[in-house]
């Protein structure tokens, strides 16, 4: 038993690492899309494109491993279904920046954890935990702190995307570690990754709305904004499938943290006291949540 134990330890070990690992490759692909729009491009063709090298990636990787491709028709059709809900929740948040406070609308993109505990629980996927519930609330109260939110032109439009956005994130991670289990996301993940791809180059097309940077700086911004994006995803899911949904999902929060630090480190952006503190309390609650046993 000490040796399952054991095992069992190290594997929850690394799916922490790994989250963390992706939250932090987040935070830096979202950097460098600034480079990319700065540099000519728009969120939405950065969008568009992001999925494709995860997608070409998984791809190369299971054809290294000498597994299969190809999913069970059930899987394959749920699968599809998860990817054109990451293009509808990726398109929602990138909507909701237009109608209200950019800090608003990643505040309320960042309920996504909450949610998705509550429909493993409500659907019996995970047994409740009070400790988890209570670092989440944490955390997102810390988040409001650092976003250091500010008045500004509102929206109820914008209010219902951003919600939207998170509800389609929280689906997406709820259902995709159903099919996952324990078992190897990466067959999974690449389904998810090629609909989504395929769903948002068709928004691109038909909204006319694709541009591709128009300088140096930007193109490198565009290609370490699309090699980070693809790293991230896979190992979102890779870590979800280690360590389940909801303390997958609560890591995220440190997305949040290594952006600000990237702000005041790359960008010269000042914390204020409050966002300090803010940001202590994402770190404290992520740091309860995942070493509680």
């Amino acid at each position: 038993m000490s040796a399952i134990h054991e095992t069992s330890r190290q594997r929850t070990y690394a799916g922490i690492a790994i989250a963390l690992a992706a939250a932090a490759a987040f935070a830096l692909a979202n950097t460098s899309a600034n480079v990319a729009y700065h540099g000519g491009s728009n969120p939405l063709t950065v969008a568009g494109t992001r999925f494709l090298l995860p997608t070409a990636a998984l791809i190369v990787w299971l054809r290294v491993s000498g597994l299969p491709l190809a999913l069970p028709a059930r899987d394959a059709v749920i699968a599809v279904v998860l990817g054109i809900v990451t293009a509808f929740y990726t398109w929602a948040l990138l909507r909701s920046f237009s109608s209200i406070p950019f800090a608003l609308a990643v505040l309320i993109f960042y309920l996504f954890p909450l949610m998705a505990a509550l429909i493993v629980v409500g659907l019996g996927w995970q047994k409740f935990a009070w400790r988890t519930l209570i670092a989440i609330v944490v955390a997102f109260g810390g988040l409001a702190l650092a976003l250091d939110l500010r008045g500004g032109h509102l929206e109820t439009e914008g209010v219902v995307l951003a919600f939207a956005a998170a509800a389609g994130l929280a689906l997406v991670v709820a259902v995709s570690s159903r099919m996952f289990g324990a078992g190897d996301a990466r067959p999974l993940t690449l389904y998810m990754a090629a609909a989504a791809a395929v769903a948002l180059l068709i928004v691109c097309a038909a909204s006319g709305d694709f541009a591709w940077p128009q300088t140096s700086a930007g193109w490198i911004g565009f290609a370490i904004a699309g090699a980070l994006y693809a790293f991230a995803m896979i190992a979102f899911f890779i870590a979800i499938s280690m360590i389940g949904p909801v303390r997958a999902s609560l890591l995220s929060y440190a997305d949040a943290v290594i952006s600000a630090i990237l702000g005041v480190v790359v960008l010269g952006q000042a914390l204020s006291l409050v966002q300090a503190a803010g940001i202590a309390l994402v770190i404290a609650a992520l740091i309860w949540a995942t070493l509680r046993r």
